[in-house]
């Protein structure tokens, strides 16, 4: 029973280790490339994710701040007047 164990582990990281090796030449034959290549996937990958990052944030900030207008129309007294405050702040910075 456990010599059989023995044999399929060996065998599972036999295929790991091959995966591996797979892995490493397919990097390394990825930075021995072409540098312009290269350079262009980067490029166009830093370039989309900083759009991204922008819409996400002005989306989320949009959500915050419809939600903070109606905690304000809940007309709560302590909470209503702080986050009311922070509302005219940030409408006056635009």
């Amino acid at each position: 029973m456990i010599f059989l164990f023995n044999k399929k582990l060996d065998k599972k990281i036999d295929e790991l280790n091959n995966n591996f090796a797979k892995a490493n030449l397919e990097e390394i034959s990825y930075i021995l490339g072409s540098k312009l290549e290269i350079v262009k996937r980067n490029l166009l990958a830093g370039i989309l994710r900083g759009i991204g990052i922008g819409i996400g944030f002005t989306i989320i900030t949009a959500i915050i701040l419809i939600i903070l207008r109606r905690i304000v129309m809940l007309n709560i007294p302590v909470i209503g007047e702080y986050i009311g405050d922070i509302v005219d702040i940030i409408e006056k910075s635009r």
